[in-house]
């Protein structure tokens, strides 16, 4: 997941939302619910704290991205963040090829939990949510690794591989919400936003 520059902004015009990310993927995903945002990108440590659990670190993470962005905007706010956990691990996004190989064969013929925490700001407060499905990964090996590793693709993803690129023909099913592994569990998000007066399917026809 790609944050982007903290000082950077992107209003569209019909803004009902205030997104605390510059991810593609998350705006693309509020997109297809008829939910225009203003890209508000922030900053923060995304070190886990000592002996912390996965889902407590990803709502951790979404509820201080979500109160960062929050201070920059009137509209209501939202951060999110992913983790791909396997063996009870925390994989971030690897930091060259070699890790990207390492958490591929640690990922390769098993099951892993992808986590997704989501926390919006607003008229009710803040409210939070986070999803846990379970990915399903064929055996993969090192020559079809390589390959994709020089696709690029994999450098900024948590885990190393995205699942709705490239990396789909490695995934042999799921269990849970397809769109959170993406980057926002969708179903989730609307009741989030539905509670905090924020309105679906804007300009729809």
């Amino acid at each position: 997941m790609t944050e982007g520059r903290p000082g950077s902004h992107e209003t569209p015009a019909a803004a009902v939302l205030c997104l605390a990310s510059a991810s593609p993927r998350r705006r693309e995903l509020l997109a297809s619910i008829g939910v225009g945002v203003e890209v508000r990108p922030v900053d923060i440590d995304e070190t886990p704290l000592p002996d912390e659990l996965p889902e407590a670190y990803v709502l951790r993470l979404a509820r201080e991205k979500a109160l960062a962005g929050s201070r920059r905007s009137t509209l209501p706010t939202l951060g999110s963040d992913t983790a791909v956990v396997c063996d009870g691990r925390i994989l971030g996004k690897p930091a060259g090829r070699s890790e990207a190989a390492t958490m591929l064969r640690l990922l390769s013929g098993r099951v892993h939990q992808v986590l997704t925490a989501v926390a919006v700001t607003g008229p009710a407060g803040l409210l939070e949510t986070c999803v846990t499905t379970r990915v399903f990964m064929r055996e993969i090996d090192d020559s079809e690794m390589a390959a994709y590793w020089a696709t690029g693709e994999p450098a900024d993803k948590a885990g190393g591989y995205a699942i709705q690129g490239l990396a789909s023909i490695f995934i042999e099913r799921i269990e849970g919400s397809h769109s959170a592994v993406v980057g926002l569990p969708l179903y989730e998000t609307a009741q989030l936003l539905v509670r905090q007066n924020v309105p679906l399917w804007c300009g729809a026809v």
